[in-house]
């Protein structure tokens, strides 16, 4: 887990997730997921039965930093809209953390179709570029609770941000698309907070040493892949003000869904 080969593959990971975290508002988790659950497949040294648990919840884990990192530089912006934000947080933390008690009794069989499924739609809303009509207004305390529970549960089962869901939610709300996406990073952290805690417990039987995993969670992946991307995050949150961000997300929407794909096939 620890040569100098794989150490480049978790950099340069990181480094493509943390643009992709700023510039669309999303987690990077459509990436994440596929690609370590091929490294860990690859390295033989993690049971094949538990391979998308740990690649998930080493998502979700990485997430936390992608997050803080993207939130730091929206910040500066001024175009994170808090006070959706606190709304939403008690639905997030129960959706979030129970979703994870779900995903950990899935064979990981099936929660790599769970996840295939979701990125094929995903993707298909991304390259469409479709957008909801706005309602001209914010939605009530009792609808962004629901809203939280209902993007936190599956952003934990599949173990993304939520930006695929947050961001049409809120331009619903009339919000600007810069300021969703702004509002997306910052409401990832949370998701990504407890997501990784109910991994890390629902996994806590498969901790070692000798793998370097904490619950279901990998510590080298993390600590690579979240360095980078922190450093680069940034980066994605500079381009979003300056490029065609529905033009960059037609390009991008393919890349998941390949990548889930060939996760499937890998684990047939």
């Amino acid at each position: 887990m620890l040569d100098i080969q794989t150490i480049i593959y978790f950099l340069a990971l990181g480094s493509f997730v943390g643009v992709v975290s700023g510039l669309f508002g999303i987690g990077g988790g459509g990436i994440i997921v596929p690609v370590l659950t091929a490294m860990f497949l690859v390295n033989n040294t993690i049971d094949e039965n538990s391979v998308v648990h740990l690649a998930l919840g080493t998502s979700m884990a990485i997430i936390i930093i992608t997050s803080i990192s993207s939130i730091k530089a929206q910040q500066k912006k001024k175009a994170i809209v808090w006070d959706v934000v606190k709304m939403m947080l008690p639905g997030i933390i129960i959706g979030t953390f129970l979703a994870t008690f779900i995903a950990s009794k899935l064979d990981s069989f099936y929660l790599s179709i769970i996840f295939a499924c979701f990125m094929f739609y995903s993707a298909i809303m991304m390259f469409t570029g479709k957008k909801p009509k706005p309602e001209n207004k914010i939605f009530t305390a009792k609808t962004h609770i629901f809203s939280g529970g209902a993007i936190g549960a599956l952003s934990s089962l599949v173990s993304i941000g939520g930006g695929i869901m947050s961001v049409p939610y809120l331009l619903i709300q009339n919000i600007d698309i810069k300021k969703a996406i702004a509002t997306s990073s910052a409401i990832g952290l949370p998701i990504a907070i407890c997501g990784t805690l109910g991994y890390i417990i629902n996994g806590w039987s498969h901790t070692s040493m000798e793998t370097y995993t904490l619950g279901f969670v990998s510590l080298p992946a993390l600590i690579c892949v979240a360095s980078a991307s922190y450093l680069t995050a940034p980066i994605g949150v500079m381009l979003v003000h300056k490029i065609n961000v529905d033009l960059m997300k037609k390009l991008f929407s393919l890349i998941p869904l390949i990548l889930s794909i060939k996760m499937i096939y890998s684990l047939i």
